[in-house]
């Protein structure tokens, strides 16, 4: 299932939150509506919400009546503005964005529909570049499995969650294709369940053994014995190699090393932010506080009770055993290793 279509110059995103009762595409005419979509979750996942912005960048661009190009950039640059504030904690927004603009502003080509042809191309890059990562990615991960692996997963990092095929759950895939039996457990992911909703569903679709459990009930499976390793995806990674992942990562992160199981996080490039020394830098978005007292519109707690809604936790490298890239496994020590591959010119 496509999460990002771009067809007939137009933009269509599919609303996740309405996943996995109701197929349903957002029709994306104004990038005010791809900004609302990913505000909202409708359009979710690092890689996918930084791919989803480059398109709703030039969406913005469709809107633009000047012909001057000085005009037309500082009118990007604006939109550009709003699209990034949507959400503060997965890099990848801010980095397609940032990837964009340098594009325009660095262009010999100075008409407007010359740059607009620019953007399309550049928004195309970015969401193909992401799929062909996630594919090598799941290469290189896949190695980590052996056959007959149980896998747990926290929240989604799937298809849905990327232009295509996936972070965590590309690893899985890329196993599957190997020929090797593997088995996923799902946490459901409070508290808007995208690992019951989403990964669950990407699973069964893919035909790859899945079982749903409660985020609480993790350390215990671990207890006894039925999981072989943990494989999340990631919003940042620091320069450190400190994880910021949905909600509820850093618990499962401190359960699988106390029971001695591998914890890895797969993620690209993109969503690595050399420019933070470590997770305390990371900017943490804090939620409407009805997603943990409300379900499905129907209220689960008294009124005026106080809610802390993170959206996201730190999860800090010693729990970390790799980091699967699109080119490897990278292992400690991540300040000298995400080095090597993240600035290659410096390390030659």
């Amino acid at each position: 299932m496509d999460s990002i279509i771009w067809e007939n110059n137009r933009l269509r995103l599919l609303d996740q939150t309405k996943l996995p009762e109701t197929i349903e595409y957002i029709e994306c005419d104004d990038y005010r509506v791809v900004a609302e979509a990913i505000k909202r979750l409708s359009v979710r996942g690092a890689p996918a919400i930084g791919a989803a912005a480059a398109y709703g960048l030039v969406v913005g661009a469709q809107k633009i009546d000047s012909a001057d190009r000085k005009v037309f950039l500082e009118r990007l640059e604006a939109i550009a503005g709003e699209l990034g504030a949507t959400r503060p904690t997965a890099v990848n927004l801010r980095w397609a964005l940032e990837r964009m603009m340098i594009r325009l502003n660095t262009a010999d080509e100075q008409s407007v529909e010359e740059l607009y042809k620019i953007m399309l191309e550049e928004a195309h890059a970015i969401f193909n570049e992401d799929v062909q990562s996630n594919r090598r990615m799941g290469e290189f991960g896949q190695e980590l499995l052996p056959d007959g692996s149980r896998v747990l997963t926290h929240c989604n990092a799937g298809a849905l969650a990327t232009a295509g095929y996936g972070t965590a759950l590309g690893v899985i895939r890329a196993a599957k294709e190997k020929g090797k039996e593997v088995s996923v457990f799902a946490d459901e992911t409070r508290p808007l369940l995208q690992g019951a909703r989403l990964t669950s569903w990407e699973m069964v679709q893919e035909g790859i053994p899945v079982t749903l459990i409660t985020d609480g009930m993790a350390g215990y499976l671990m207890s006894k014995k039925k999981i072989d390793c943990v494989i999340v995806g990631a919003d940042r990674i620091t320069a450190n190699g400190d994880v910021a992942n949905k909600i509820g990562t850093y618990g499962v992160a401190v359960l699988a090393n106390c029971h001695d199981i591998p914890f890895y996080v797969a993620a690209p490039l993109s969503t690595i932010d050399m420019r933070l020394s470590s997770g305390n830098d990371i900017p943490i978005e804090e939620r409407d506080p009805k997603e943990v007292t409300h379900h499905g519109g129907q209220a689960m707690a008294p009124e005026g009770v106080q809610v802390w809604n993170p959206a996201f936790d730190v999860t800090p490298n010693s729990l970390v055993k790799a980091i699967i890239t699109e080119m490897g496994v990278v292992y400690p020590p991540y300040a000298e290793n995400l080095a090597k591959i993240c600035n290659p010119k410096k390390e030659a």
